[in-house]
């Protein structure tokens, strides 16, 4: 017997077998969650901040020293001046940091393919990446244990200054903040997987109840007699066995 699929239809399936949906809902959230606890291995994660200039104190303060010189030999030297050299000596400018940016872009890609960084991994997973328009290089470590996941960040930041030096003849680098052992894992999201599960079990219980209805033959209601011969039905008669 074929069916007419309509929404109405559909509607009323699922509804008469909402308890069975929901049960499903349940049992794929539960399983779920005991996978994500103890099937899953959890991954911690942590991080170390270091910088890259392309210039130092002592240098711009020499440079500065070099034009008071200079000015010196052509008119007289006056506390303003000195005093203006040292307002120089001190400051930051625009081209400072984005000379010092692109740097730090370039030290990415050098840190990444150094031997004697990536000797310090130690199974775990590293990621170095620049914060945009900065020269603020963060030091990502992931891996199961957390105490090692720590040990390897900060070590890692120290390995880069070294590494620094042995490549760069000028600037210099340093660490901003060392990395912390985290006190909870990253992954699994045992929230997210429980949802997850529970979605699944809905959409497939659904998804059964309405397939089973299509292909079950048998007649249940008036209706179903109605569809099949074309003509109405007039009155019912009980079944008093039951």
């Amino acid at each position: 017997m074929g069916k007419n699929i309509t929404v109405q239809r559909i509607l009323t399936i699922l509804l008469h077998r909402i308890p069975f949906i929901i049960i499903s809902g349940l049992l794929f959230a539960l399983i779920f969650f005991l996978y994500s606890s103890f099937i899953i291995k959890p991954t911690y994660s942590t991080s170390t901040m270091i910088f890259i200039q392309n210039y130092n104190k002592t240098t711009v303060q020499q440079q500065a020293g070099a034009a008071a010189a200079a000015n010196s030999a052509q008119a007289s030297r006056t506390n303003d001046a000195v005093q203006n050299n040292n307002e120089i000596a001190q400051k930051i400018f625009s081209s400072d940091i984005s000379g010092s940016s692109n740097l730090a872009k370039i030290c990415v890609t050098f840190f990444q393919n150094s031997d004697e960084i990536t000797a310090l991994y130690n199974g775990c997973s590293v990621g170095f990446a620049v914060e945009e328009g900065t020269f603020y290089i963060t030091i990502t470590v992931s891996g199961p244990d957390p105490q090692q996941c720590a040990n390897v960040a900060n070590q890692v930041a120290e390995k880069c200054q070294e590494v620094y030096y042995k490549g760069f003849s000028y600037g210099q680098l340093g660490t901003i903040r060392t990395a912390k052992e985290p006190t909870s894992p990253v992954s699994p999201n045992k929230t997210r997987n429980t949802l997850i599960g529970a979605a699944i079990g809905l959409v497939l219980a659904a998804l059964l109840v309405i397939l089973l209805d299509l292909i079950d033959t048998t007649i249940k209601s008036d209706d179903d007699l109605a569809e099949i011969y074309k003509v109405p039905v007039f009155a019912e008669i009980p079944d008093f066995d039951q």
